[in-house]
């Protein structure tokens, strides 16, 4: 799947005019997604798109340190359902799908490889391929004699953490590493941080410990390795934003030089792009467990799926065809919204530094597959994260934590 990624985009390109008749000038669509980074860029780009089409389409937004996944359950709740949500893979779709409706002969389909089948239905547009690793601070790696390419093992890490936090006065840091662990920012250590559990080290889309974990069977040798890493990030980390920061705490200590290393991904860009950020950066890959590491975490994480109750059904699958479709939805992705698009049509590079680090470890094919949103739903921010948050704070030992965690995978029905 990753092979197909960076091949080089086709020369194919076309422009809908989405139902522009007078006869939709009073239709209404609601998308409610969860990236609000881009809450600004798809408002203006939904409000181009009601200009140019007469269908006004209105852009809901719950994320960063609010729970998309309980918001959503209200926005069901209320009398304004969404017409178009947002789904993270067969957890969010074991959930819903009760409410989804498949795509049929969408134009975009066949300019991806990365929509969301289930026995073989397309239900879900990729919002776009996204990345993590260790981002870090080119600058002051250097400054410390730290070639980035050379982090991909834990004992690697260690060595450059050490050296990081001797040189701390010298360099302005008040830690290693932005990393959070509190109520606010489970996200990072249930879902991303333990993705490297499932997945670090593995051939892209080997699914062994996912499954082993659903059939909740622990692979404790590799829990063991991976709480060793665990261990490493929060030793280094700033006590107060592990324990308390939010989003903002987190990515602003990395963006105002307060840390050379940030557990986070390429969708932090757009914040860094707002705040005028623009030192050299790039990822190195997490040495979630034992042995060399090659690759950053890879995937479509989050898809756009429709609600099969929507009144307005076909102006919702016309606005998502649109994106995907024309110059203009392409600029949105690229330009306006700094993201890495999923579609082969796409001519646009991004221009903002993760994303485009993330093109580059396409290039190498170098991925790690993304699992996470495959577990139970609720079982990575709601069961693991509170783990975290009690091993962070000095409450569990490295033995209990490893403990809890796989308690609670052996917990698990499948």
């Amino acid at each position: 799947m990753v092979g197909s990624l960076f091949v080089g985009c086709s020369s194919k390109n076309s422009t809908q005019n989405s139902t522009g008749e007078n006869k939709n000038e009073k239709k209404t669509v609601v998308i409610y997604q969860n990236k609000v980074e881009i809450h600004d860029a798809l408002t203006k780009f939904a409000a181009e798109y009601s200009k140019k089409t007469g269908v006004e389409v209105i852009v809901k937004t719950s994320g960063g340190d609010s729970p998309y996944a309980e918001n959503l359950k209200a926005e069901f709740q209320s009398d304004r359902q969404p017409d178009i949500f947002v789904i993270e893979g067969m957890g969010g779709y074991n959930t819903w799908k009760s409410k989804l409706v498949p795509f049929e002969g969408d134009e975009w389909i066949d300019q991806t490889d990365l929509e969301f089948v289930v026995d073989g239905k397309v239900y879900g547009f990729p919002v776009a391929v996204e990345a993590w690793g260790m981002a870090y601070n080119k600058e002051m790696l250097d400054k410390a004699g730290i070639d980035p390419n050379t982090l991909t093992s834990q004992e690697a890490y260690k060595a450059a953490f050490e050296k990081l936090d001797s040189m701390k006065k010298e360099l302005g840091i008040t830690s290693v590493v932005a990393m959070a662990a509190g109520p606010d920012m489970r996200w990072v250590t249930g879902l991303h941080n333990f993705n490297g559990y499932l997945s670090a080290g593995l051939p892209y889309g080997d699914k062994t410990v996912l499954n082993k974990l659903l059939n909740g069977e622990p692979d404790m040798q590799r829990l063991k390795e991976y709480a060793d890493w665990v261990e490493l990030l929060f030793k280094y980390a700033d006590k107060n934003v592990l324990l308390t920061g939010n989003y903002d705490a987190q990515v602003g200590q990395f963006a105002t030089k307060k840390a050379a290393f940030i557990h986070q991904g390429n969708w932090i860009d757009p914040w860094l792009a707002q705040n005028n950020i623009n030192f050299p950066m790039g990822f190195a890959p997490h040495a979630s467990v034992k042995g060399e590491m090659k690759g950053i975490f890879i995937g479509a994480p989050s898809f756009y799926v429709l609600n099969k109750d929507s009144k307005n059904l076909k102006e919702a699958r016309d606005f998502i065809n649109y994106i995907a479709m024309s110059e203009e939805g392409h600029n949105y992705m690229v330009n306006e919204a700094k993201m890495v698009p999923a579609f082969k049509n796409v001519k646009l590079k991004p221009s903002a530094p993760l994303s485009t680090n993330v093109t580059e470890w396409l290039a190498k094919g170098s991925a790690y597959t993304w699992l996470q949103n495959d577990m139970p739903d609720g079982f990575g921010m709601g069961t693991l994260g509170p783990i975290y948050e009690s091993y962070a704070k000095g409450d569990l030992t490295k033995e209990q934590f490893i403990e809890k965690i796989a308690e609670k995978i052996k917990s698990i029905k499948k």
